[in-house]
């Protein structure tokens, strides 16, 4: 096996060793909102998972550009909501396009030819194509920080108020959404993804 020890790494290398094998990922592709101005940005964090059925508690780390905080982690920080949609295939390239690097008064939702809908409980709207959303509110916040103190990734836990759910993707009897339906998109390393394949079940020893 190749060996390497973390220390020997800069960032960039440190990156694409975690991202290729910690795989697949979710990704988490939230909007939010900038109350002073009105644009609703929208992002793929693919360092997304959930945290908790007690709570209603997802995670999303996004990790800061030059030192300085991403648009959508500013407005979690200062508005503290926000909506978390689930990526199925038919939507990977929308979802591309809202990963480009745009001013923070330029709203992706109008570059990747997308459509809001407004929500119930927070005051940023979510994306009406996407097939499953959820609500958030900022449960908890950690700044991470590197071995001198400064702040490399904003972590959030981030509260569920309402799901949503495409009826095409989830049976209202057995509250269960259809995988096969969804087809979700996952996260691998530098720019590829994934979807299902072979569906198999594996019940749990006792």
């Amino acid at each position: 096996m190749y060996h390497y020890e973390t220390k020997e790494l800069d960032n960039k290398r440190m990156y694409k060793m975690i991202s290729g094998s910690i795989v697949p990922r979710a990704i988490g592709w939230i909007t939010t909102l900038d109350e002073e101005t009105g644009t609703v940005n929208a992002a793929p964090f693919s360092f997304t998972s959930g945290v908790s059925n007690e709570v209603a508690l997802i995670s999303m780390a996004i990790i800061r550009s030059k030192g300085e905080p991403k648009d959508t982690a500013r407005n979690l920080l200062k508005y503290q909501h926000g909506v978390v949609h689930i990526v199925s295939a038919d939507l990977v390239d929308q979802m591309n396009e809202t990963s480009a690097t745009l001013p923070a008064t330029e709203s992706e939702i109008e570059r990747a030819g997308l459509h809001l809908t407004p929500s119930r409980s927070v005051k940023t709207p979510g994306i009406e194509e996407a097939k499953i959303r959820m609500e958030v509110t900022v449960y908890d916040y950690h700044p991470v920080k590197d071995r001198e103190g400064k702040t490399v990734t904003d972590f959030f836990f981030l509260e569920v108020s309402d799901f949503y759910f495409d009826e095409a993707v989830f049976d209202q009897e057995k509250e269960y959404v259809d995988p096969v339906a969804l087809n979700p998109v996952a996260r691998l390393a530098g720019p590829y993804y994934a979807n299902l394949d072979t569906l198999y079940r594996k019940e749990r020893p006792n």
